[in-house]
């Protein structure tokens, strides 16, 4: 199957795995494709393109695009666990002690080191139609107005080009942009991201942006990952596709854009211009309130011939997103453990939202050792939002929430094992006394040591011997019980479903 390399070529390869609807049905961009979508990504569901939006005929909008394990695996070029190996490959490389061995790691190296440049191509099908000054006029892309309680149509899938003014650095975030009319928006940018650091750096100069709809599907990976500061998200995409991306100048600002997008919009946001955004609907499933953020000028909207306009819906989990922080915790586990080596496994259920509850298992060496570890995390880019960090034993599955509460539950004494630290929190999170700012809770539920003070004797978990689980499976087939389970208990991990 052809690599996809833009949104056209990305649903055709969806199609081909059997997870593409299209919906010929006319439908309203106020509140019903969120209707629809929100039913069908609950029930793991295929990507749906609707074909006739009634109030923009002419752009079909497709959404759901990453609702899937299989349709994520399409858009990053491979599973992310192979990701996570090939990460894992280049951090472990050690360097060669020979001439020789420098020429075979220069072999081996070059199709990663060839996939990290940039391509600049003098035109791309982004800008197959161009529109600037009376011609802008964002009411004709199909912007969706999600929930009841929004403030307007938002942008849900949008990539943010700015560049910081200082060093001139890339930067691509992922901000929701509220429409206010035909060429105003909001430019949703918390304090803690790097777009509002550009503009911070910025003073008193405007901030050029370039908000990208589509482009290779990996891209709004890119943009959303907690890659740092000094990892050009265009790069890293590079890495994924195993090829550099293309990218063309914009019209009207020095910002460069993926020659491939369906849609480009360009604009500036001028100093201490401020206008109240929301409420919207968000990934926290409540509504974030109106507050002031910065405006959005647009100066000029390029586009393909014939668009298709891509967009995310998030609310009460689950939802899309799920998918994608699923695949940013497994990707980036190799670099967390770059700076935390003891650190084993670690999930962010998607119940929480992700920043809400961040469940690790480390490799314990000393005593207190778990309180070390959360604190390292509190300290690494977006998992300073994470409100409670729980760290548990080497020996349990974090991914099994099950298991999770049963041995938290059993392990942790509320007085002893718990700290409550101050520091910046998502400013999305509506129960903190103040916008991003707050408490966050820290949770030991290892086994405690005598050198933690610990003076009882710490029992064993409950499992079966060896013997007896062979002596039962060497029956099973005789006892008519059905298939063989395997022994629930041989290795002290909860499998079997509760009825």
């Amino acid at each position: 199957m052809p690599q996809p390399h833009d949104i056209p070529s990305f649903l055709q390869a969806v199609d081909k795995i059997g997870e593409l609807r299209r919906i010929g049905v006319p439908v309203s961009k106020h509140l019903e494709i969120t209707e629809i979508a929100d039913r069908v990504v609950k029930q793991a569901g295929p990507a749906l393109v609707f074909d006739r939006v009634r109030e923009n005929p002419e752009v079909p909008v497709a959404i759901g695009l990453f609702g899937s394990h299989n349709r994520l695996a399409l858009a990053l070029h491979d599973k992310p666990e192979n990701i996570a190996k090939r990460i894992t490959e280049l951090i472990g490389t050690r360097p060669p002690n020979s001439l020789v061995g420098m020429a075979k790691m220069g072999l081996q190296m070059l199709p990663t080191i060839a996939s990290l440049g940039i391509k600049r191509p003098k035109d791309g099908p982004c800008k197959e139609v161009i529109l600037k000054g009376d011609d802008v006029d964002l009411s004709e892309l199909p912007v969706l107005t999600c929930w009841p309680d929004d403030g307007g149509p938002f942008v849900t899938l949008p990539m943010v080009f700015t560049h910081n003014p200082n060093t001139k650095r890339r930067n691509v975030g992922m901000y929701r942009v509220q429409v206010f009319d035909k060429n105003t928006t909001g430019m949703h940018w918390q304090i803690h991201k790097v777009g509002a650091q550009h503009q911070r750096e910025a003073g008193n100069q405007p901030i050029e942006a370039a908000v990208c709809l589509g482009g290779d599907p990996c891209l709004p990976f890119c943009a959303l990952a907690p890659l740092p500061e000094e990892i050009d998200e265009i790069i890293f995409a590079g890495f994924l596709r195993g090829k550099p991306v293309e990218m063309v100048k914009c019209e009207t600002i020095d910002v460069e854009v993926p020659a491939d997008c369906e849609y480009v919009i360009e604009g500036t946001i001028q100093p201490g211009e401020n206008r109240p955004e929301g409420p919207f609907g968000d990934h926290t499933g409540y509504y974030t309130p109106i507050e002031d953020y910065p405006v959005f000028r647009v100066k000029c909207i390029t586009r393909r011939k014939r668009p298709i306009y891509p967009a995310t819906i998030v609310g009460i989990p689950p939802m899309e997103d799920g998918y994608l922080g699923k695949a940013v915790g497994e990707i980036f586990l190799p670099l967390i453990k770059t700076q935390l080596p003891e650190l084993v496994d670690m999930n962010l259920p998607v119940e929480a939202t992700f920043h809400h509850l961040c469940i690790v298992s480390i490799k314990k060496r000393y005593p207190h050792h778990a309180y070390k570890a959360m604190h390292a995390l509190w300290g690494l880019g977006q998992l300073m939002f994470s409100k409670v960090i729980i760290v548990v034993d080497d020996d349990v599955d974090v991914h099994n929430l099950s298991e999770v509460i049963w041995r938290v539950t059993n392990n942790f004494d509320p007085e002893r094992d718990v700290q409550i630290v101050k520091g910046p929190i998502d400013s999305l999170d509506h129960s903190a006394p103040m916008v991003g700012f707050g408490t966050k809770m820290g949770i030991d539920a290892t086994k405690k040591w005598p050198s933690e003070g610990y003076t009882r004797q710490w029992p064993e978990v409950v499992k079966m011997d060896h013997a007896t689980v062979a002596k039962v499976d060497s029956i099973w087939e005789s006892l008519g019980l059905g298939d063989n389970p395997g022994s629930p208990s041989i290795d002290g991990h909860i499998r079997a479903p509760m009825p």
